[in-house]
């Protein structure tokens, strides 16, 4: 009668999730423990959450030992974000500057006509206070 006990091969001794195993008989009838590579997930964007076409799944499992040009796009966010969210972050990021312009060209002539006016009103007053003495 053969035993259908085995052990694990390597120092890890719990059954956690980085140490699952596959029960597989040899040719010589033996039973013996294969180790099960952990699935991987498909790169996604971390804005939209829509898969990135940077590296097919099946790819994934051999990645450390993939080139790093390989396995992201050559662009700002290469291998975290699809490209319209890098497009939109780009233009989200030029319009706030443009506001941000606007908002000082707005202030400056705000200033200036201010300064006009309170011109206009010193000139005012200093007409004014010539007609008094005048009398």
């Amino acid at each position: 009668m053969v035993l259908n006990r085995v052990t694990y091969r390597r120092r890890l001794s719990y059954n956690t999730k980085s140490n699952k195993t596959i029960l597989c008989k040899t040719p010589g009838g033996k039973l013996v423990v294969h180790y099960a590579t952990k699935k991987t997930q498909v790169a996604k964007c971390g804005d939209c959450k829509s898969l990135c076409a940077v590296f097919l799944q099946s790819d994934l499992s051999s990645s450390p030992q993939c080139l790093k040009r390989v396995k992201k796009v050559n662009r700002a966010y290469g291998g975290s974000k699809c490209g319209k969210c890098v497009k939109s972050r780009i233009v989200r990021a030029f319009l706030i500057e443009e506001q941000k312009i606007v908002a000082r060209v707005l202030k400056a002539q705000a200033a200036k006509e201010n300064k006009i006016v309170f011109h206009d009103f010193l000139s005012y007053l200093k007409k004014k206070k010539k007609k008094s003495t005048l009398r």
